[in-house]
């Protein structure tokens, strides 16, 4: 290693030897090693990391990223029928333009007597995602739908003092994954099953395990297989009558068109904001709500931020600041209902601007449209020999189930085939739900056009042709 020539990055001033000896004296160090002390010997790697030599410069170093990440293929040059939580929605330039607002951008902390613009802000939102799902009372927003979903089980704990949750099986494995990592070992969490025909929740398995220890139940309407879960006032009637609530998710795009979920007697309904106005980003673009009705047994269970409007000494203006900030770990730690860390308030801005600009009238239309094309691309898929599109005997919204069983191809030959033609085909589901045998999920929205649909049936029908 003392051999090796050393090289000093322009660009990465720590890595000057003056500099580095300089910082090693400030702290009191004759070398680097000294750092790594702690580190017992037999831990330590001792051979020769396989890196590829140096790059001299920033513009080789730009050079060399461009050149691995132009091996992606993005939603931009290729169709995508992708969906399972992060979805593909027109985005209006609007929203890229207020939320990069260095006012909105650069406001990572504030307090209401500082950052006027982001709590003011911050309120709108949560007044037109009230609106929309006809709850008095939302969030700033949490991390990603995941996050939401375990908070709100946690918020079902604590109101009704019990440690039992129910959950719909037909749901995210990732976000069961969150939720069991989030409620466990705290709460015991129990599936239900659910109808293999419709994709609806199997009341029978429901009333089975529903007992005076469950706290609540978890089902998401739209489901995560796009099926339209229309058993939402039973399901609800047969919680309230042990004590316990009705927790629903929900893909609030779907509220122009489907009643929300407080209209057949959910207590607390979470869902993404990520179809309101935000890009899909690898690793981003995810935001949590939580909503509920304005009663103090839910206000106070809420361990993030929420923000009110109050009025102030001068007559005729108002003020935006938190409501009950002591019940947070923002004010006392240790006694937090659960620990709050950065949020994702920045989208709630954003999706504030989504929601002022489409208005009711904008999300009824918005909600039709996905309803149409979804409709279109069933029925198209479903004339190909072999093919039973959708899956469940039911209502869809969005989203979809392809079974692709009789065909004798596996989802992921199909997938690869459909990439080599520029498509990126439905979620492979193979893995997530076996019993459902070689099946995907597929995603239609606003964006995708009657050319699309057509593309995608020319080169399944092509696929399983060979």
């Amino acid at each position: 290693m003392s051999n090796k020539k050393v090289l000093v990055h322009p660009y990465i001033p720590n890595s000057v030897p003056e500099v580095k000896a300089k910082m090693l004296e400030e702290i009191g160090v004759e070398n680097i090693e000294t750092l790594y002390e702690d580190i017992p010997n037999h831990l330590r790697f001792k051979g020769q990391l396989n890196l590829p030599d140096a790059l001299y410069s920033e513009y080789d170093l730009k050079r060399h990223i461009d050149q691995i990440l132009s091996k992606n293929k993005t939603s931009t040059e290729y169709i995508s029928f992708l969906g399972g939580g992060c979805w593909q929605h027109y985005v209006p330039a609007i929203c890229d333009e207020i939320n990069q607002r260095s006012e909105f951008l650069t406001a990572y902390a504030g307090e209401p007597y500082e950052d006027h613009g982001r709590f003011h802000a911050l309120f709108e939102y949560e007044s037109m995602m009230g609106e929309i799902l006809d709850m008095d009372v939302v969030n700033v927003p949490t991390y990603d739908w995941g996050q939401a979903a375990s908070t709100s089980i946690r918020m079902a704990e604590r109101i009704t003092n019990r440690s039992e949750i129910l959950i719909s099986k037909f749901i995210s494995p990732e976000r069961l994954a969150i939720i069991q990592n989030y409620c466990q070992p705290v709460m015991d969490i129990r599936l239900v099953e659910c109808h293999l025909n419709t994709g609806g929740v199997n009341l029978e398995d429901l009333n089975a395990k529903i007992s005076s220890k469950t706290a609540g139940f978890y089902f998401e309407n739209p489901s995560y297989l796009g099926n339209i879960e229309d058993q939402g006032k039973i399901i609800s009637d047969i919680l309230h009558e042990v004590g316990a609530l009705s927790i629903v998710g929900v893909d609030p795009i779907s509220l122009g068109v489907l009643v929300p979920p407080s209209n057949y007697g959910a207590d607390i309904v979470c869902g993404d904001i990520q179809g309101l106005g935000i890009h899909m980003q690898f690793g981003g673009g995810l935001a949590g709500f939580i909503a509920s009705r304005d009663e103090e047994q839910f206000v106070m269970e809420y361990p993030s931020r929420l923000f009110g409007i109050t009025s102030t000494e001068v007559e005729g203006e108002w003020g935006f600041g938190d409501v009950t900030y002591g019940r947070t770990s923002f004010d006392k730690r240790e006694q937090g209902k659960e620990f709050v860390g950065t949020m994702a308030a920045l989208w709630g801005i954003t999706t504030g601007v989504y929601l002022a600009l489409m208005g009711p009238q904008g999300m009824q239309e918005l909600g039709k449209l996905i309803l149409q094309k979804s409709q279109y691309a069933m029925q198209k898929i479903s004339e190909i020999e072999g093919l039973n599109a959708p899956l469940f005997q039911s209502s869809h919204f969005k989203e979809f189930v392809v079974d692709f069983s009789g065909t004798g191809k596996t989802v992921e030959q199909i997938n690869k085939f459909l990439l080599e033609k520029g498509v990126f085909g439905g979620k492979n589901l193979s893995n997530e739900f076996i019993e459902l045998g070689e099946c995907a999920l597929y995603c239609i929205t606003e964006i995708h056009t009657k050319e699309n649909v057509e593309r995608l049936v020319q080169a399944l029908t092509e696929c399983l042709n060979r």
